[in-house]
């Protein structure tokens, strides 16, 4: 099972995203776990994470995350995140992936 960790200023925004990111897994058969943070806790919700995704607000943030955590750490395509895509989103980490 991956685990997806999606990271902004206060967690909140993401948490929509990740409603519906569950919705398309769910529906895809995916197997995963998927949750929001804000990003100043990145290296504790992120210490066993599959994939980090940024929210385009904090993006310039990636370099800092990238060192706090193993994992690969991407920005979530602006269009997709500012239209709360969870199936593009979640395509997204699929390709990240290799899944």
């Amino acid at each position: 099972m991956r685990k997806i960790v999606l990271l902004c200023n206060g967690g909140l925004s993401t948490g929509i995203l990740v409603k519906k990111m569950k919705a398309a897994a769910e529906a895809a058969s995916y197997e995963c776990q998927i949750s929001a943070a804000p990003v100043s806790s990145a290296e504790e919700v992120g210490g066993d994470a599959d994939l980090i995704l940024m929210g385009p607000q904090v993006r310039f943030q990636m370099s800092t995350v990238s060192r706090q955590v193993s994992c690969p750490v991407v920005s979530i395509e602006p269009t997709a995140y500012g239209t709360m895509n969870g199936e593009k989103v979640l395509n997204q980490v699929r390709k990240e992936l290799g899944d």
